[in-house]
């Protein structure tokens, strides 16, 4: 049977769950790879067959997404002609991973799609929501990639068809250690927005990851490091606890790690916004804003940190079973 399996080039969770899944899929069908959105230049751990431009936005440095800079790279001819030029139907299934070309192209052409993503689970009814709703963009989360079957991820099993996260192997491989300092991811936020409030710790070191800069700076006892998964997994992984956006994958990994953990959710982001809620309801400190407000929040969690207990086990062979036995397009000798 031939799968092509797509997922959305923006963010991490995508391409982890892809170098997750990809070895065990290949054992088990003839699999494709395409992937669209994020640069088009950016290099992935896993053989990519086709890139597509896709949709994507841009951080800011306010604590929200660059809507001009995510504007002027949107380009709706591009996104509409691939959307009528591909072709899918060479493919018995399609596995996809919040990627809306081919989601659409296969609904389009009759291929049976089954969705493998986090945002599966954050529409889900089960799934925590923030207090203050978002019509549009909850109507947007659930129409973007369209799907005959979803399997969910989420940092709770909410219902039967939602799964805990996927770690990835270096994660679950790697040493965990305390070395005193705290490991902050918090993209949207620039330099001096960053400064402004982890100046207030001088007893803490705080080693701050970003793609906003390419060189390591020190400011006192804030660290700039270049983002970069090994050098931000051997922080996270030694450090007294992480400071983050309300993304999933970071926040997963960092209580998978038994790492305390505090979540600042991007402004006008509801995927985030319904993480912070889901993170709050197990016991993880959030503020809306980075600013003033955060200093008194970030005080309170670092005199009394708290570790989440979570269970998150290696399902990744046998979820990947479930969904190609869905539509019959797994090789019988591995079932």
């Amino acid at each position: 049977m031939k799968v092509l399996y797509a997922f959305q080039g923006t963010g991490n969770g995508h391409h982890t769950r892809a170098i997750e899944f990809l070895p065990l899929l290949k054992d088990m069908a003839e699999v494709d790879v395409w992937v669209s959105g994020g640069a088009l230049d950016r290099t992935y751990d896993v053989s990519v067959d086709r890139r597509f431009q896709g949709l994507g936005f841009s951080f800011g440095t306010k604590g929200g997404i660059d809507w001009g800079a995510s504007l002027r790279a949107l380009k709706p001819r591009t996104l509409f002609r691939d959307v009528r030029s591909l072709d899918v139907r060479g493919y018995d299934l399609v596995l996809n991973d919040f990627e809306p070309l081919t989601a659409w192209a296969a609904r389009r052409q009759g291929v049976p799609v089954v969705g493998l993503s986090h945002q599966a689970a954050v529409k889900h009814p089960s799934s925590p929501k923030p207090l203050q709703s978002d019509a549009i963009a909850a109507r947007i989360l659930e129409n973007y990639a369209p799907a005959e079957v979803e399997i969910g991820f989420h940092f709770q099993r909410y219902a039967p068809e939602i799964r805990t996260p996927v770690i990835r192997r270096q994660v679950r491989e790697a040493t965990v250690s305390n070395t005193g300092h705290i490991t902050v991811y918090l993209p949207a936020y620039g330099e001096q927005a960053l400064l402004r409030v982890l100046r207030e710790f001088p007893e803490v070191t705080w080693e701050v990851f970003s793609r906003h800069w390419t060189v390591p700076s020190t400011h006192g006892h804030v660290r700039f490091l270049p983002a970069s998964s090994e050098g931000f997994l051997k922080s996270m992984a030694s450090s007294a606890g992480v400071l983050c956006g309300a993304g999933f994958e970071t926040p997963a990994e960092a209580l998978f790690l038994k790492k305390p953990l505090f979540v600042v959710p991007m402004r006008g982001q509801f995927e985030q916004q319904c993480n912070a809620a889901a993170l709050s309801q197990m016991g993880v400190p959030s503020v809306h804003e980075f600013g003033g407000d955060a200093v008194t929040a970030l005080r309170q969690w670092l005199s009394n940190p708290c570790i989440v207990d979570v269970d998150y086990p290696d399902e990744s062979q046998e979820l990947l079973q479930q969904a190609l036995r869905t539509f019959g397009a797994c090789k019988p000798r591995h079932l």
